[in-house]
């Protein structure tokens, strides 16, 4: 049987990546000096990022409903099975909507084979599921045995970040405003994690480098067999510190495979540069 599979952008997986494996691309919108965008086709993460160091603000909003509707309409036609890995629907309205064009094309098309699942992840949370989906896939998987390892890498799946500045988590209504001035004058670096899809802050660290050293502990508490599995890891403009992690993390789990990716321009229009995630396994299949 063949199975479609579907991502949208706030996997931060690379367009190449997805062209690559037939992954179909639903694109959040970035809304940015008056113009939308489709992240990941037409503006560039660092384009953001630059602006959003220039005091301009960056805002998002979901994928066209339109967009869903045309690939589960041309899905249903083809008479092809297809799973869409779904971004966190406690951070967009993506999801829901997707499941209310699924029902509107069921009405017309009563045999479409799609299922949607809300990951409850973000960034290359979703991406390593979606990641999850193409191995199983390409080894001949039967969609049966592909929901099977996007559950498992979902519930399992651990988002460990940071951000460099708090006025981009207070603008999103994450932080208050004077907890972001206070922060900032403190190099206050707030960690947070996700926790059944919400964002959820865990400690707030002094410098840089201290926050870099309690993430690796972190993972060591939380991560299982870590020189087994890809640990992933996005930055909003941040690759120095993201290799810096990486060095430190094959030095100490002999850890050999690592996903490193931009955050793409949908989720960096919140976090703002300078942002750091990581994500592995909690438990081994």
């Amino acid at each position: 049987m063949t199975v479609r599979l579907f991502a949208d952008s706030a996997s931060d997986l690379p367009l190449e990546f997805l062209k690559e494996h037939n992954v179909t691309l639903f694109p959040l919108v970035v809304l940015l000096d008056g113009k939308e965008y489709e992240d990941l086709l037409t503006i560039k993460p660092f384009d953001v990022f630059n602006a959003m160091r220039e005091g301009k603000v960056a805002s998002t909003s979901q994928v066209s409903p339109h967009h869903f509707k045309e690939e589960f309409t041309k899905l249903a036609k083809e008479g092809v099975s297809g799973i869409y890995i779904a971004f966190s629907s406690e951070l967009s309205g993506t999801c829901q909507t997707a499941m209310m064009v699924k029902a509107e094309v069921e009405e017309e098309y009563p045999t479409l084979d799609l299922t949607i699942i809300d990951t409850k992840c973000a960034s290359l949370g979703v991406g390593l599921v979606v990641k999850t989906a193409v191995e199983l896939l390409e080894k001949g998987a039967t969609k049966d045995e592909i929901l099977e390892g996007i559950q498992f890498s979902r519930d399992h799946m651990e988002h460990i970040f940071t951000v460099d500045n708090l006025e981009y988590l207070a603008r999103g209504g994450r932080i208050s405003k004077a907890s972001a001035f206070v922060g900032g004058l403190l190099n206050i670096k707030p960690l947070l994690h996700v926790e059944d899809g919400k964002l959820i802050p865990l400690e707030k660290i002094r410098g840089s480098k201290k926050v870099l050293k309690r993430i690796v502990e972190l993972i060591e508490e939380r991560g299982v067999n870590l020189n087994e599995q890809t640990i992933a890891i996005s930055h909003a403009d941040a690759e120095d510190t993201a290799l810096e992690l990486k060095r430190q993390l094959e030095e100490k789990f002999g850890t050999t495979s690592f996903f490193i990716n931009s955050i793409g321009s949908a989720i960096g229009a919140h976090v703002g540069p300078g942002t750091m995630a990581v994500f592995f396994l909690n438990k081994s299949r």
